[in-house]
């Protein structure tokens, strides 16, 4: 490659710039010292030749100027401003800044590039502000002006101000450009912090879809332990998850872990559930209770599921035992699961201000749930409903029949797999 047509390194690049900054130094004191000189000489050139000195137009009012001298003035002003502009562009040519990419850079060269546009930015707005100051407009007073003369000057200092806006936002923008490409490349610890995050949040989401579906396989009222059991686990993963991400974010900013979290307070209900679990295992041994929990989906009622070949028994038991004294039925319906069909009860104690539900499973072949209706006379209508939507047959019933749909009638409409047979009803 020809001498020509070779790149200069950066360090020619960097020797080029120091040259023309220190030949512009010197130019700026040369200019500083004949200024100096010009200055301490006009007192001597002014008590020798007076008579030139008032003649010479330069020197004249504004006010005694003619239109054509004001315009010559001011164009003589326009010229000298636009030399200025003119070198001090040839003087910032001169020195250009290395053409590294700002990816190969060290921290050292970047720090020395963002310091170098800075002072680059300052300077220029240094000098575009000495050569706005070095020709200023006859200061001639505005109500002394024409027409004509404050147009022109509403112009100039329209045109002043842009060119001193421009000049501000070149050197913001210089100043900037080198922070900008530093401090563009993403953050570690960010992306730690937004990782952990984002790691938590699809596990909460996670537990909070098993802890959906194991509600709709087991009702919103299911005392199921394999549905209790995925709640849990569901819980116990959310919460893990969102220790697992405070600690790490406390761990990427330096601060200590925090403490663990404190465990959920235990229902005010949780004693009754004690109470009965109690009483019932003390009379039929604990094998006659499936499950047994706290319904927080349902005002945090103490909720018992009881085997059906002993449900009878256990019902009168909850009648009778003077600690229970549940002697009112409120509420009696059935619910289908697909795999299975349930009796909802809930019973009150107005002795103890206590509520109770318990929930008795049958199969869907042979669907039959002892009947109540001897213990509580509330329940005949419940469980005729009940047969007639859902098939579930009461042994022990006075008067099991129908209570809504014709005694004809085919099928039981609330079961899932419900299919009707007169299409035209």
């Amino acid at each position: 490659m020809s001498e020509e047509k070779r790149k200069p390194t950066p360090e020619e690049k960097a020797a080029a710039a120091a040259e023309a900054r220190a030949k512009a130094e010197a130019l700026r004191k040369l200019r500083e010292q004949e200024a100096q000189a010009s200055q301490e000489a006009s007192p001597v050139e002014a008590s020798q030749e007076p008579q030139e000195e008032v003649s010479a137009p330069d020197a004249k009012p504004v006010s005694e100027m003619t239109p054509e001298e004001k315009a010559a003035a001011k164009k003589a002003a326009a010229a000298e401003a636009i030399a200025k502009a003119k070198a001090v562009k040839e003087q910032a040519e001169a020195s250009p800044t290395p053409a590294k990419p700002v990816s190969e850079m060290t921290p050292e060269e970047k720090a020395a590039a963002k310091k170098a546009a800075a002072a680059e930015a300052i300077a220029k707005a240094k000098a575009a502000k000495e050569q706005t100051e070095a020709s200023p407009l006859p200061a001639k007073p505005v109500s002394e002006m024409t027409p004509e003369e404050k147009a022109a000057a509403k112009k100039a200092a329209a045109a002043e101000a842009l060119a001193k806006a421009k000049a501000a936002k070149e050197a913001k923008e210089a100043a900037e450009t080198g922070a900008d490409t530093v401090d563009s490349a993403p953050d570690a610890d960010a992306k730690a912090k937004a990782a952990a995050a984002a790691k938590a949040k699809a596990a909460a989401a996670a537990a909070a879809a098993k802890a959906k579906a194991a509600r709709e396989a087991g009702g919103d009222e299911s005392g199921d332990d394999d549905a209790k059991a995925k709640a849990a686990a569901a819980a116990k993963a959310k919460a893990a998850a969102a220790a697992a991400a405070k600690a790490k974010a406390a761990q990427a900013t330096g601060d200590e872990a925090p403490a663990e979290e404190t465990p959920k307070a235990p229902s005010k209900n949780q004693p009754y559930l004690d109470k009965y679990v109690s009483r019932i295992s003390e009379a039929f041994g604990q094998e006659v209770i499936e499950a047994s929990y706290i319904n927080e989906l349902g005002k945090e009622v103490p909720t018992l599921t009881i085997q059906n070949e002993r449900w009878h028994q256990v019902a009168q038991f909850l009648r009778d035992d003077d600690q229970l004294s549940f002697e009112y039925l409120s509420d009696l319906h059935g619910v289908d699961y697909e795999d299975r069909l349930e009796v909802y009860y809930h019973f009150y104690s107005y002795k103890n201000r206590q509520s109770l539900a318990v929930k008795v499973k049958t199969s869907r072949e042979e669907s039959k749930v002892a009947s109540v209706m001897d213990l509580w006379h509330g329940a005949n209508w419940n469980e005729r409903e009940t047969f007639d939507l859902l098939g579930i047959h009461f042994p022990g019933h006075k008067d099991l029949r129908r209570i809504l749909l014709p005694d004809d009638w085919v099928g039981y409409p609330l079961r899932k797999d419900y299919v009707q047979y007169d299409e035209e009803v």
